[in-house]
């Protein structure tokens, strides 16, 4: 699951990464389909249009469909949710399935608007040349700090161990209509500086005008911040991170300091 334009070099660098694995990298973007069911009814619609219904734990989180594809259970769009993928043939046959079992069918926009409302990056929109996973919360999900050798791991390691990211993606109030809205990369003004990045812009169904950005971590919460040209903006407090605790790196080398 990767971004369209980043799909050949992801893929050559992949195979190029197969040594004693048997293993096959390659493009199924001809043969799969993806499909997101969301919503508190996630599985009870997926059990009525005859599914399987993994439970969302560690050793049921996904389960195969029947004729190809399968149920991936997740909670990143609000409290429950599933990613279906299936036979890219037999897509508008699970289509009606779902939408007959209840599903309200919906388009991207409100999808983007929910994964925005859930803190969710997307690369090559909320992020830049600069990123790393400690930023956009890609550390649980993507990162596996005690693998062996892979790009950026030294950075990784670094800031697991003894620092902190210098920058956090929180969510911008965006006090503004349609007209007045930023757009993805203009920049995240507090009193006269540049202190971040503005990412995906949305229209929310509750929240209103709202954006990803990726803030400089010294940027207080209750800052009056501008997004793109001049529109005010305020941070939504429950987006920042909680403090992490003293990175095990740092505590160790205190702990030699003071023996």
């Amino acid at each position: 699951d990767v971004e369209a334009p980043e799909l050949a070099e992801l893929l050559a660098y992949l195979k190029k990464m197969v040594f004693w694995s048997k293993v096959e990298p390659r493009d199924a973007t001809a043969e799969l389909a993806l499909l997101s069911v969301v919503g508190p009814d996630t599985a009870t619609v997926l059990a009525s249009a005859g599914m399987p219904v993994p439970d969302g734990t560690e050793s049921d989180r996904a389960a195969a469909i029947e004729g190809g594809g399968f149920v991936r259970r997740t909670a990143r769009l609000g409290k429950d949710a599933a990613d279906v993928v299936v036979p890219r043939h037999a897509l508008d046959a699970w289509w009606e399935r779902l939408t007959t079992a209840g599903a309200r069918p919906a388009g991207t926009m409100a999808y983007e608007a929910l994964r925005v409302e859930a803190l969710i990056a997307r690369n090559g929109l909320d992020t830049d040349d600069r990123t790393i996973p400690h930023e956009v919360g890609w550390i649980a999900p993507a990162v596996h700090l005690s693998k062996g050798c892979y790009r950026g791991q030294e950075t990784v390691a670094h800031v697991s161990n003894m620092g902190k990211a210098p920058r956090r993606l929180v969510l911008l109030y965006l006090d503004a209509g349609d007209e007045q809205l930023p757009t993805m990369g203009d920049p995240v003004m507090m009193e006269g500086r540049a202190v971040g990045r503005v990412g995906t812009v949305v229209q929310h169904h509750e929240l209103g005008p709202v954006a990803l950005a990726l803030v400089k971590r010294s940027v207080p919460v209750d800052a009056e911040l501008t997004a793109g040209a001049d529109t005010p903006a305020r941070i939504d407090p429950n987006s920042v991170p909680a403090d992490e605790p003293e990175p095990p790196g740092r505590a160790a080398r205190a702990g030699l300091r003071r023996r």
